[in-house]
């Protein structure tokens, strides 16, 4: 078995943590562990990874990357990334099997973890947004709708710096549950609305989304740094189904491109 690549994960929240794992910083509440972290990773991998199944051999990944290159994906960074963060620790065990097939799996809450391929085309897209910056790491990136955060996973090995947004307080805590084998130290949760993007770390060179609206909420576009790249569904121009939208923010002003038609969860306000 692959060991994990182990980074520690901060994580905002509203809420409350559980007894004994609270700590106040600037008035807002940190999740912290109750136990050594390095106890808690092995804990989390023991209890996410399905035994007997063969998924977290190379070939599993590989196979799925196999099917990706067909559908037309052609980025090798995402490809990387893939290849390092196994999917079927972030669904549900009962469906485990199906991780690598190329087909969204429900993850509750009436959400879903989109296929494969919609992951790697919506981070392919970001990527070439950030091939013209140097060394063509994806820099300070963005993520509204952490769901089960594999997507969040994929974006940590490809960015200098996750912030991850998630309304749905439970996606929030099972995404956090899910990183801790990981500890990701550049990669920030947040329970929070989606829509408001995240100031305090603004701007982005980046920002994905992984809900659909009718429009894109301004404060992304406030909040997207100069040379930056926005990638999310929404409804075409017309309001006919949804596509994959690119924005990319030039020192002249925004720049708008409409890619593949897709299927996503729609866009809400609020927190739950």
């Amino acid at each position: 078995m692959s060991k994990p690549s182990r980074f520690p994960l901060g994580l905002d929240s509203m809420g409350q943590a559980p007894a004994g794992a609270r700590a106040k910083t600037d008035g807002r509440t940190v999740l912290r562990p109750q136990r050594p972290l390095h106890e808690a990773a092995r804990d989390a991998v023991r209890q996410a990874a399905p035994q007997g199944l063969g998924l977290d051999s190379q070939p599993m990944r590989e196979r799925m990357i196999g099917v990706l290159r067909r559908e037309g994906i052609r980025c090798e960074p995402v490809f990387e990334a893939m290849r390092r963060v196994p999917r079927h620790v972030f669904v549900d065990t009962a469906l485990a099997n199906q991780a690598y097939e190329d087909t969204s799996l429900p993850i509750g809450l009436g959400q879903t973890i989109s296929k494969p391929s919609v992951v790697a085309r919506m981070v392919e897209l970001l990527f070439e947004g950030a091939q013209a910056r140097a060394g063509g790491s994806l820099g300070r990136t963005l993520e509204v709708g952490t769901g089960c955060g594999y997507q969040t996973a994929l974006l940590a090995h490809l960015s200098s710096r996750v912030i991850s947004i998630e309304r749905l307080k439970p996606l929030f805590e099972k995404a956090g549950t899910n990183l801790s084998a990981w500890r990701l130290d550049h990669v920030r949760l947040v329970h929070g609305d989606g829509r408001l993007g995240h100031g305090p770390n603004a701007p982005y060179e980046s920002i994905i989304a992984a809900a659909g609206g009718d429009d894109v909420p301004q404060p992304w576009l406030d909040q997207l740094a100069i040379g930056g790249r926005l990638v999310a569904p929404m409804h075409r121009s017309g309001g006919r189904g949804q596509v994959l939208l690119v924005i990319d923010r030039h020192a002249g002003g925004l720049v708008r491109t409409e890619h593949e038609a897709v299927h996503f969860v729609p866009l809400k306000s609020g927190i739950a």
